[in-house]
């Protein structure tokens, strides 16, 4: 599937990555988008590898993307380095491109090994972008079971219905 219409935060935050070679799977809203749905979302929330070598290479990528913490007063010192990468896990940021979500551990998964197996794969200006399976975005709404997970998760269920040949 060739996935050609997104925002202009989504096509900075993966070139940045595509760029300094970070691993990372789409997940959240956009991922939602790129199977099919019509979620309407305002950050973009990716997982990344936690290995030291790929938390470097996503330090140098978000140099470019100049993050601050989401949240925080202004005055707050925050350094993106690695070894503040390393020290964390999940991070939301605001950046010059808009806010961007990046987990190292995903709930109900762990980390990015646990579910970049079963990743879908999509075209995506000319190259492959591993998507969350649609089937892990489904056991992650069912989990967490906020009303707007609640509300994704029927148009999700509908997709994969849909996938199926309409199959209950």
């Amino acid at each position: 599937m060739d996935a050609s219409a997104e925002s202009l935060p989504f096509a900075a935050f993966v070139e940045a990555f595509r760029r300094h070679g970070v691993e990372f799977i789409v997940i959240g809203g956009q991922a939602e988008i790129l199977h099919g749905g019509a979620r309407v979302t305002f950050d973009c929330d990716f997982a990344y590898r936690r290995t030291p070598e790929n938390i470097q290479r996503l330090a140098a990528a978000l140099e470019t993307l100049r993050p601050r913490l989401r949240g925080a007063p202004p005055d707050v010192p925050f350094r993106v380095d690695a070894k503040t990468l390393a020290n964390g896990s999940n991070f939301t940021f605001e950046t010059a491109y808009g806010p961007l979500d990046l987990l190292g551990w995903v709930e109900p998964f762990g980390e990015y090994d646990a579910f970049v197996g079963r990743a879908e794969a999509y075209i995506y200006e000319g190259k492959t972008l591993l998507v969350m399976a649609l089937d892990d975005l489904i056991r992650i709404k069912r989990h967490i079971n906020r009303p707007k997970d609640q509300a994704s998760l029927a148009e999700l269920l509908a997709i994969k219905q849909e996938r199926e040949g309409g199959a209950a």
